[in-house]
Order: C-alpha cells, then sequence, then structure tokens
C-alpha cells in the first residue's frame, strides 16, 4: 500500500481562456461572481501601453465599478500590497482584477491574503499559511513567463532586509486567468528575454524537480520545446502574433507544472538574488541557471537527459558527462541569443555578499524540492561560479 502512497499527486489550476482578445471578456467573469465594485491592480507601465485602458471599458460597459491601483514596483513590496488592502477596503470592493506582469499579479494576490485574514503579509511566509479564502481574482498577464497568473506562488520584495519571501499555497491560485497573447506586443526586447528565460527556467526545474510526476511532466516538456523553439524568433519578430502565441502558451505551461510540482534551486538562489539588488527576476535567472544545472546533473542523470533532448540536443552515443557539457553550453548559447551575457559581479555582487545571499537561498520553499539535496556551502558554491 505504501508504494501506491508514495505517487500520490495533486494538480491546481484556475479556470484558463486562452486566446487573442480574451481580456475584453473581462466584466462577464466578474459577473459571475457578483462582483459589485473591483480593485484593479496593475503599474504605470501597463497604464501607458493601454491595456487597462481595454478593462476599464469592459467594466465600465457592464456597469461594474471599480478602483484603480497602480502604486506597484517592478519587485512589488510590502508596503505595496499593505495600501492596496487598504484601499480595497476603503472603496468597499468585494473582487480583485490585476492586469500586467508577475509584480502586479502578485501584489494582487497579496492584497487578497491581506483583506481576508486582516493581518501583514509578512505573516504568511512560507507553505499552506492561509487558512481564509481571499476574494475573487481574475488575472491577465500582459508578459509571457511569470505564470504568476496559473500559479500558486506569491513572491513579495521586504525591502527593509533586503530580501524577497515566497507564499505557496493553493489558496493563491486565481479563479480566472485570462491569457491573451496581444497583450504581450507592447513587451520590449529585454523584457520578452527576461520573463521568456524565466518560463524556460521554470519547465526545467519543474521537470527535474523531486515533486515531479505524469500531471506536470508533459507540461515541462511542451513548454521547453516552445520557448526553446520560438523565443529567439519573437523577439526578432515582435509583431508576429502566431509567435506571441506559441511563447505564451509556453509560458502557461511551464506555470502549470512548476505550481504543481514547485521548482528548485535556480529560483530559490534567483529570489534571494533579486530581493538583494532589486534586479529583474529574469535576468537574476539567466545569470544562474546554466551552473545550478551543472550542479544538479549527477542527482537526475536521466531526466536531464530527456532535457536536453527536448531543446534539440542529439544525445546518440554520448555518456552524461558530454550530455551534461551539451546542455550547459546550449543553455549559455541560448542566454546569448536573447542578449543576456551579464554575471553577477557585473551587478555589484561580490564574495562578501555569498554568505548572506546563501543563507536566505536556504530558508526558500524552492530548494526543497532541488534535484540534489543542497547545503548551504553547496550554495555558496555556485554562487562564487556564477561571479
Amino acid at each position: 500500500m505504501s508504494q501506491h502512497l508514495t505517487s500520490l499527486r495533486k494538480f491546481v489550476s484556475p479556470e484558463i481562456i486562452f486566446g487573442a482578445g480574451c481580456r475584453h471578456n473581462v466584466a462577464n467573469y466578474v459577473s459571475n461572481f457578483g462582483a459589485r465594485k473591483v480593485l484593479l491592480v496593475s503599474d504605470p507601465g501597463v497604464v501607458a501601453a493601454g491595456w487597462v485602458a481595454d478593462i476599464e471599458a469592459s467594466l465600465q460597459a457592464q456597469g461594474i465599478e471599480y478602483c484603480l491601483y497602480t502604486e506597484v514596483s517592478p519587485n512589488p513590496r510590502v508596503e505595496e500590497v499593505m495600501h492596496g488592502a487598504e484601499l480595497y477596503r476603503a472603496n468597499n470592493c468585494n473582487g480583485i482584477v490585476a492586469i500586467g506582469g508577475g509584480s502586479p499579479m502578485d501584489c494582487a494576490k497579496g492584497i487578497g491574503i491581506v483583506v481576508a485574514h486582516g493581518r501583514s503579509i509578512l505573516e504568511f511566509e512560507g507553505v499552506d499559511t492561509i487558512r481564509v479564502p481571499s476574494p475573487p481574482l481574475i488575472l491577465i498577464p500582459t508578459t509571457a513567463g511569470t505564470s504568476a497568473d496559473v500559479s500558486q506562488f506569491v513572491i513579495i520584495s521586504n525591502q527593509q532586509e533586503r530580501m524577497k519571501f515566497s507564499i505557496v499555497s493553493k489558496a493563491v491560485v486565481p479563479d480566472v486567468s485570462l491569457i491573451d497573447p496581444e497583450t504581450t506586443l507592447s513587451m520590449d526586447p529585454f523584457l520578452s528575454a527576461c520573463t521568456g528565460i524565466d518560463a524556460l527556467v521554470h519547465a526545467i526545474e519543474a521537470f527535474v524537480s523531486t515533486g515531479s510526476g505524469p500531471l506536470t511532466d508533459t507540461h515541462a516538456l511542451e513548454a521547453m520545446r516552445l520557448i526553446n523553439g520560438n523565443l529567439v524568433q519573437m523577439i526578432a519578430n515582435p509583431h508576429d502574433i502566431a509567435l506571441r502565441e506559441k511563447i505564451m502558451l509556453g509560458s502557461m505551461q511551464a506555470g502549470l507544472a512548476f505550481s504543481n510540482a514547485i521548482l528548485g534551486a535556480v529560483h530559490a538562489m534567483s529570489h534571494s538574488l533579486g530581493g538583494f539588488l532589486d534586479l529583474p527576476h529574469g535576468m537574476c535567472n539567466a545569470a544562474l541557471v546554466e551552473h545550478v544545472v551543472a550542479f544538479n546533473y549527477s542527482a537526475a542523470p536521466e531526466r536531464f537527459r530527456m532535457v536536453a533532448e527536448t531543446l534539440g540536443i542529439d544525445g546518440r552515443g554520448l555518456n552524461h558527462n558530454e550530455i551534461r557539457q551539451r546542455l550547459v553550453q546550449h543553455l549559455i548559447d541560448f542566454k546569448h541569443s536573447v542578449g543576456f551575457n551579464e554575471t553577477l559581479k557585473l551587478h555589484g555582487v561580490s564574495m562578501s555578499d555569498i554568505p548572506f545571499l546563501s543563507r536566505h537561498a536556504m530558508e526558500d520553499p524552492c530548494i526543497l524540492t532541488n534535484p540534489r539535496e543542497s547545503t548551504q556551502k553547496d550554495v555558496e558554491v555556485v554562487y562564487a561560479e556564477a561571479l
């Protein structure tokens, strides 16, 4: 009996509506929840791109009131979540809609937690800490990578401690996710590269995670195939909506995979790094990914062989050490092809910072499902290699 129990897996996801133009239907889904007034969460860049106006028009057409909140940083902060919750209560809202990248979406999730519990967002760090359901939550991503719109993760920046913290709970999976590839047309090449690398790392880490299984593997492998095969072309042809659909679909598939299989050391270390330097999350992943893959390979060689094959590497006749080398080189080449050449040193990280970064990485929930069991010393070595 115990043999069967060890392979039990759960899978959570929101109701997903995928397709060009689906953002215009947001009011229909708001109405389904009976919401009379929603907090609309976004950021100044998304407002400037015109996507918020589309959501406002949809809500207005159905007579749904809303309160607009756009004070969200690129890495959403504790005080921004708390301010948003105050605004929600002051305006008697009973639903939340967010449109934007990972930052507005994570901020919206955090606001829902605070509103439901009446406590500081800082109290919910960790796994399964949420006891009260959040208000109805509808998310509309404008980037193809973070997958906050389908995941059970919330990442918030605590600027006072110079660190990010994670909240992991199926209670933060949105009720509805409207995934509209048209909204990614406003991404510049740098943001496209950042979020695309993030999605690729989501897929790889989910596939080799100790929490992976048949329910997540198919999503992870398809995400790798779509992103590896289309990201470079999408950045070169930014107005090609067919390419954008493929990358958006890859991002969604990667999100469904990592939300349920969780992640690994790249993300644990990236969260620590991003909190410390307030850097774009995808850039942090890009600086770390090949070093973590090289470290992890021996713990899951057959899984990494499948990753390599999915990324187009012909492993016939090669031993695992040769495949490892080719996979690492492929990841380096792929990073360079989308414009990433940075090292941690270029962003001001020094050897003296590594113990602090490593200590916080070891406290991140993502480290728990890394395929190779890691000590703080191991993490310090990988950070040092990425300098």
